[in-house]
């Protein structure tokens, strides 16, 4: 599967983002915004059926599990990319949210905001 971002070494480095507000070990610098990733994805007729047979047998169904991943590793992405162009080296508050557009296509966003941190200064 291609990406539409052009493939490229990581811009802001996985360790670097978190939900929470800060950073454990750095200080914010600077505030640059809300940074987002969004992709939007349809079921495949193949895909659609294949999860068919495995509701029947019950339990996870992996096709769907699977495309549910790299959806959001795909909107994560694309969210990093967009901070390393807003000058951030890290990413606090990242958030996902999905939302049905029409029936079989699914939106997937991935936000947070993007900052300047520097490690912090250890009192002696």
């Amino acid at each position: 599967m291609k990406s539409i971002i052009p493939a490229q070494a990581i811009d802001v480095p996985h360790e670097m983002t978190t939900t929470g507000f800060e950073l454990p070990g750095y200080r914010i610098h600077q505030s640059l915004g809300v940074v987002r990733g969004v992709v939007v994805r349809s079921r495949s007729v193949f895909g659609t059926i294949g999860a068919g047979f495995q509701t029947i047998l019950g339990g996870n169904i992996s096709l769907f599990t699977e495309l549910a991943e790299r959806t959001r590793l795909q909107a994560f992405d694309t969210m990093l990319h967009q901070a390393h162009l807003a000058g951030a080296n890290a990413v606090i508050g990242v958030r996902y949210d999905a939302n049905e557009i029409m029936s079989g296509v699914t939106e997937v966003l991935c936000y947070g905001t993007a900052v300047q941190v520097g490690p912090a200064a250890h009192a002696e």
